[in-house]
C-alpha cells in the first residue's frame, strides 16, 4: 500500500516540509545542503515549502521534546493526504543521545507515523537523497546480506568424582569442554 502511495505521488512533483522538533541541527544542515544545486533533488521534482499545508511530504530531525510536540502534530495534521514522513537522524529515529532527559519524549513515531527512516548522526546528503529515492521507488534498495554468529565460549563442565583433594585445597583432575 505505502509503495503504491508513493509511486501515485511520484508522478506530480513533491512538495517537501522541513520540521525540527528541537536537535543539534547537525540534520537540518544535511537536509538543507541536499537542496543546493550540489546534490539538486529538484531533479527528483522535490522542492522545499515553507508551510505544511502545500507539503506532501514532512522531513522531522531532532527527538520528541515536549516543548514541541504540539507544534509538529498541528503541522502534521495540516498536511493535507496523502502524506509521507521522514524520520532523518539518530534522534528523530531513536532519540538520540538525549532519549533520557527529561524534556524528551522519544522518537518522532511518538508523536506522529512515520513512514521511512534515514538513520545517522547526521545522515550524508548522499544517503538522505538514497532514502528519499527508494521510498519514491526510483532506485533498488540494497541490502547487505546479515550474518549472525554466536561466539563459543569455552564453560569447563566438572564432575563431583573429579575431585581431588580435601579441605581449603580442591583441584579438578579433568575439565571437559563443551
Amino acid at each position: 500500500m505505502l509503495k503504491t502511495l508513493c509511486q501515485k505521488m511520484s508522478g506530480r512533483s513533491l512538495w517537501v516540509y522541513h520540521a525540527n522538533s528541537g536537535g543539534c541541527n547537525g540534520c537540518d544542515i544535511e537536509v538543507l545542503n541536499v537542496l543546493t544545486p550540489y546534490y539538486d533533488v529538484e531533479r527528483f521534482g522535490i522542492k522545499l515549502v515553507g508551510s505544511p499545508r502545500h507539503a506532501d511530504v514532512m522531513l522531522c530531525q531532532g527527538p520528541a521534546l515536549r516543548a514541541t510536540a504540539k507544534a509538529l502534530r498541528r503541522a502534521y495534521e495540516a498536511m493535507p493526504a496523502p502524506k509521507l514522513v521522514f524520520a532523518i537522524g539518530s534522534c528523530a529515529c531513536g532519540g538520540g543521545i538525549w532519549f533520557d532527559s527529561y524534556p524528551v519524549i522519544g522518537p518522532i513515531e511518538k508523536l506522529i507515523p512515520v513512514d521511512f527512516y534515514i538513520p545517522g548522526c547526521p545522515p550524508r546528503p548522499e544517503a538522505i537523497v538514497y532514502g528519499v529515492a527508494v521510498a519514491l521507488g526510483l532506485v533498488d534498495k540494497k541490502t547487505a546480506p546479515a550474518q549472525f554468529k554466536q561466539l563459543e565460549l569455552p564453560v569447563p563442565r566438572y564432575h563431583p568424582k573429579d575431585l581431588l583433594g580435601s579441605g581449603e585445597m580442591v583441584v579438578y583432575e579433568k575439565a571437559e569442554k563443551v
